[in-house]
């Protein structure tokens, strides 16, 4: 049977093709985005549940966002900042 690789081996060689390392380097804000969202929730002690509840959506809107994978608007992010008892600051550099 073949041994799977590990998550960094895998990624550490994907990251050779230029294609995907581009496609990879483009999603950074996005997944800088969803880590420190988390980040902020566990530092809270909160779940995914409870912040849903906070601001008054579904915990499946929580997990979307949190996944990277979702382009929210900068009024969801107020929202979730409001609930994480944060302040939402944007910046380009």
């Amino acid at each position: 049977m073949k041994k799977m690789k590990s998550f960094s081996t895998l990624r550490t060689q994907l990251l050779k093709d230029p294609a995907f390392k581009k496609a990879y380097d483009d999603l950074e804000p996005e997944f800088e985005l969803a880590a420190a969202i988390i980040q902020k929730r566990i530092d809270k002690k909160m779940t995914q549940a409870a912040l849903a509840k906070k601001m008054g959506t579904k915990q499946s809107a929580i997990s979307r966002l949190e996944s990277g994978d979702y382009n929210p608007s900068l009024t969801l992010l107020r929202k979730v900042a409001k609930a994480l008892d944060s302040k939402l600051t944007v910046s380009f550099s």
